[in-house]
């Protein structure tokens, strides 16, 4: 997909999460509100509009005051493109001092020029491969003499790709598992060690996914390894509350981004998504990449010090939706297009 020159150098594609007719509105949802669009009760009664949930405030808005993170340092795995870039912009505009990982040089150097063009402190990148418990030191150490030791680390490199569980070799598996558990942890560990060391409060943000609850039919590798992740956040919120360390989840939805990974794309496609995504979810509209930045923001801030342990979903209550009647059982290897298993 062609990005669009934006104003913002962290700016994302045109907005899907607005949907038409469906911006933004101080005050929208409030009894008031209601009243003025003429939604009283006879009317609903008679047969609500299908409004869906409003859309965020614009790009470049913050969802905590100016410079609560100044002076702060985060370090955002996985924060080269996509989402993890998103975080990383969301607190930069609060002035944090930045650092993101990730094992592309080239879209690192990238991502450094748009955040540093977003305000807040230094950007710093670090190409690393969070499977690599040394490499993963070393660049703690660069971050430190950069900025000071972090106060502050974002989980939210991962691997995934769709294939059906019988099909999955043991490297398919450790590829995933290795990198969205182990390296999970791995960067963790590191970060607790010095904080315990230290003696000095932090947070750990790991992004999950909702199939680590429900399980996720033809991703039996992530999934796993997200269910690893969600239960490194509680077990860790309980063992290292006690330093001063707060450990929570964050579960984005469907959040289109200009690097979504071409299996993504062509899944949605497959599914008819890709066209009109609004009407698969509750919320009648897809998210926003900096909903889920001001949501990472909020759960590492000082308003969020008594939340610890948690796994935030942001996706508008898609996960919890559930059919009256359940659709045809349509096997996995027939949604990816593959043919009758042979050993």
């Amino acid at each position: 997909m062609e990005r669009t020159q934006p104003t913002d150098p962290a700016a994302e594609p045109p907005d899907p999460a607005a949907g038409p007719g469906r911006p933004h509105r101080p005050g929208a949802g409030s009894p008031a509100a209601g009243r003025a669009a003429g939604r009283t009760p006879a009317a609903r009664t008679a047969g609500p509009a299908l409004t869906g949930l409003p859309g965020p405030p614009p790009l470049g808005a913050s969802a905590l005051p100016p410079g609560t993170y100044e002076g702060r340092v985060v370090l955002v795995t996985g924060g080269g493109t996509g989402l993890g870039k998103a975080i990383a912009a969301e607190f930069a505009r609060l002035g944090a001092d930045l650092v993101i990982a990730g094992r592309r040089a080239d879209r690192l150097a990238a991502a450094r020029d748009e955040l540093a063009a977003v305000g807040g402190g230094r950007v710093t990148a670090a190409v690393c491969d969070i499977r690599d418990p040394e490499r993963i030191a070393e660049v703690f150490d660069a971050a430190e003499a950069a900025s000071g030791r972090p106060d502050v680390l974002v989980n939210n490199a991962a691997a995934n790709f769709p294939v059906p569980a019988e099909d999955m070799s043991p490297n398919a598996w450790r590829a995933v598992v290795d990198v969205t558990l182990t390296g999970t942890w791995f960067t963790s560990r590191e970060f607790g060690r010095r904080h315990l060391s230290g003696g000095t409060p932090a947070s750990i943000v790991n992004i999950g996914a909702s199939y680590a609850w429900t399980g996720g039919p033809g991703f039996a590798h992530s999934a796993a390894a997200k269910a690893g992740v969600k239960s490194l956040v509680e077990t860790l919120a309980v063992e290292w509350g006690p330093y001063g360390i707060q450990v929570n989840g964050l579960v984005p939805g469907l959040v289109p981004h200009p690097d979504m990974t071409p299996d993504i794309r062509s899944g949605l496609a497959a599914a008819g998504a890709a066209a009109a995504p609004d009407a698969r979810q509750p919320a009648l509209r897809v998210g926003a990449p900096r909903e889920l930045g001001w949501a990472a923001t909020f759960l590492a801030s000082p308003y969020a010090r008594f939340i610890t342990g948690h796994t935030l979903v942001v996706d508008g209550a898609n996960w919890q939706r559930r059919a009256l009647v359940n659709p045809d059982v349509v096997p996995v290897r027939t949604q990816l297009g593959r043919g009758p298993f042979t050993p």
